[in-house]
């Protein structure tokens, strides 16, 4: 896939936008109902957000860390790796999703959570995504890699952001249906 880098940017900024957006309307709902589940497996609204928000640890510190050793300067479009490009893909939202197994240390079921730190926080981490998102716009794409969560593989940074960002994109829809169905 190759894309305008720019116009990346762009969209992924404005997925960003709305995943504030969200967080913040839910904020507006009762702890109770943040905390429920559809079953006692399944994670509730809150442990979906919790679970962002331990994957934005590594991935914001991440991001930050190449575009700070950055010496390669924009180009105009970004090319997307094999790997990079399906994995993002498959975090994308649809249909007839099938769950996916996360890392045990990513794996917020059960835990007691602070439902207003967890959705603040995670708009914490947000911001500070758009922030890396625009001073990405003066970095190169694809020639700039970052690490990922699996050892030994990396990523080129525009593959990176879409991965995180549709990964958030795919929680927020699952905690939307979660809420939706209590």
């Amino acid at each position: 896939m190759i894309i305008n880098s720019n116009q990346l940017l762009s969209e992924l900024n404005a997925l960003v936008s709305s995943h504030i957006e969200e967080a913040k309307l839910f904020l507006t709902v009762t702890d109770d109902k943040l905390q429920n589940k559809i079953n006692p497996e399944s994670w509730s609204v809150i442990e979906c957000i919790e679970h962002l928000n331990l994957y934005a640890v590594f991935y914001n510190t991440e991001i930050n860390k190449c575009l700070n050793n950055s010496t390669k300067v924009s180009e105009p479009n970004f090319k997307s790796g094999f790997l990079g490009n399906k994995f993002a893909l498959d975090m994308l939202p649809k249909e007839g999703m099938k769950t996916m197994k996360t890392f045990k240390s990513k794996n917020p079921i059960h835990s007691k959570l602070d439902t207003k730190k967890v959705l603040t926080t995670f708009i914490t981490y947000q911001e500070e995504l758009l922030d890396l998102l625009e001073i990405a716009k003066d970095k190169n794409l694809t020639k700039n890699k970052t690490k990922i969560t699996l050892p030994l593989l990396t990523f080129r940074l525009g593959d990176t952001f879409r991965f995180v960002i549709y990964h958030n994109q795919r929680h927020i829809v699952q905690a939307k249906r979660v809420l939706d169905s209590l």
